[in-house]
């Protein structure tokens, strides 16, 4: 009598699960199907059904036609939860019915509470510390350089003891803050060869502690890499941020250019520059989708070009723009992505 009544009890739970929206498939295999409410996003869903809210370009990348948008999708949209990924169905179907004997199937709930049943996740931000570097152009000009360091040392790190030639005759003052930079050399395009300006990465900040007419010494506050002798100095400002998506104003194509590292392969975690900026349109939060087409032989009617659909292979975050070029973090890597591979960034997404 007991196992009856446990049986009808999960029963009566399965039913309430469909008629909300969720519904788990009878058969140990089958996918768990949710229907998408108001204010879900596919960042959330990753997140809540994968446990990686990096997922989602994968998601984007199996269903471009059903996904027009991989921010937000639509309320009504049903979509398979399996163990390694999510499908979106392609045409609304009803969920299947629950059956058994003896079980009334509750009536379906209203759609105000079908939205309280399951709160959808929040947007998530981006932290950066600033450490990610950019292409400078022609209007990199340092106020000064680490001229040595303490006990003749030629590699620093935070809380070690330096030399600068910014004294008393140049304006500077105990207590000036300064962001230390090291200029890596022109960067060329890889397709044109044309050179779009200098890669220059962030490599820490120092603070003046004691004065001379020409030159100071400064005690390192902070320490993203390796700091040594000939380092850059600007003014300090904080480049820590928070960074929310946003969406594209307008379609754009271009390449990656370089990387933070100089390594030609990266991947996620990793900062690559793009040859895009805010003169085409780029703005900070945009989303840029690495693509590449499609690597495969077809042996089939093979003097055919069949101009095969693209992979996507990730995703970058616009963290901080520049007149022609961008800097950017790699968010998603399905694959390696490389140095000189295709980026896109498409209207409302």
């Amino acid at each position: 009598m007991k196992t009856a009544k446990c049986a009808a009890l999960m029963v009566t739970l399965l039913a309430t699960l469909v008629a909300g929206g969720v519904a788990h498939g009878a058969e140990k295999g089958e996918p768990t199907v949710y229907i998408v409410k108001k204010g879900d996003t596919l960042w959330g869903l990753s997140d809540r059904f994968m446990k990686d809210p990096y997922y989602w370009p994968n998601l984007w990348a199996r269903n471009p036609k059903q996904i027009g948008n991989p921010h937000f999708i639509f309320p009504g949209q049903r979509l398979k939860i399996y163990p390694d990924r999510i499908e979106v169905v392609p045409d609304k179907v009803e969920a299947p019915p629950v059956i058994a004997t003896g079980v009334t199937e509750p009536p379906p709930q209203p759609e105000e509470a079908k939205e309280q049943a399951e709160a959808p996740v929040a947007e998530r931000t981006f932290t950066v510390n600033g450490g990610e570097g950019f292409i400078s152009g022609g209007s990199f000009k340092p106020s000064g350089f680490i001229i040595a360091g303490q006990h003749s040392r030629q590699i620093y790190a935070e809380d070690d003891l330096v030399y600068t030639d910014i004294g008393r005759n140049f304006g500077g003052k105990v207590g000036d803050r300064f962001t230390i930079f090291k200029n890596y050399g022109a960067v060329s395009h890889p397709l044109t060869n044309q050179v779009l300006g200098f890669r220059v990465a962030a490599l820490g900040t120092l603070q003046l502690t004691e004065m001379e007419n020409k030159s100071s010494k400064a005690l390192i506050t902070s320490s993203f890499m390796e700091i040594e002798p000939g380092a850059a100095l600007m003014p300090y400002r904080n480049m820590k941020k928070e960074i929310s998506l946003r969406a594209a104003e307008l379609d754009l194509g271009g390449y990656i250019v370089e990387t933070r590292t100089g390594n030609k392969a990266i991947a996620a975690g990793d900062i690559a520059y793009i040859d895009l900026g805010e003169k085409q349109g780029v703005r900070t939060g945009n989303l840029l989708y690495v693509v590449r087409k499609a690597q495969t032989e077809i042996k089939f009617y093979s003097g055919i070009d069949y101009d095969l659909p693209v992979d996507v292979l990730g995703a970058l975050l616009v963290v901080e723009t520049g007149e022609n070029t961008s800097t950017a973090l790699v968010v998603k890597s399905i694959d390696t992505i490389y140095k000189g591979d295709r980026i896109e960034m498409q209207k409302g997404r």
